[in-house]
């Protein structure tokens, strides 16, 4: 069997996977995440990695920065829209260091753990989710 393997995926590239998994999710929460920020990053910052207790930038593969749906009231108008921030070479890492998933399952994988937190989803909600999509 010949394979070929072509290069590692830019962060546009990358992008393009993570909006095609927001596209499957269902229509009533592709309506919630209009005002959403979807990022595309080599790695997270250093104070990034600070907020969630890491120091090691390889080991953050994604980030939801901004309050949940179910926290928000009018006293929250006028903030940052909130984000969604992946990073590349953390998720290339691990897709290159597991070898049982397709890039493009694990992209949607981290993407729908992050959307989740928008929606205050647990872990096992979000499990279905990723099941649906």
């Amino acid at each position: 069997m010949q394979r070929e393997i072509g290069i590692a995926p830019t962060a546009a590239e990358m992008e393009a996977i993570a909006r095609g998994a927001m596209a499957r999710l269902p229509a009533q929460m592709r309506e919630h995440l209009g005002d959403v920020v979807l990022l595309v990053e080599d790695f997270a910052d250093a104070q990034t990695l600070q907020s969630v207790g890491l120091e090691e930038p390889f080991e953050l593969t994604g980030i939801y920065e901004g309050l949940p749906m179910h926290e928000k009231s009018v006293e929250h108008s006028g903030t940052m829209p909130d984000r969604v921030r992946l990073f590349r070479m953390p998720i290339l890492l691990e897709w290159a260091e597991r070898g049982d998933e397709t890039l493009e399952h694990l992209v949607s994988h981290v993407l729908i753990h992050e959307v989740g937190h928008h929606f205050g989803l647990s872990d096992e909600d979000m499990h279905a989710l990723e099941d649906q999509v």
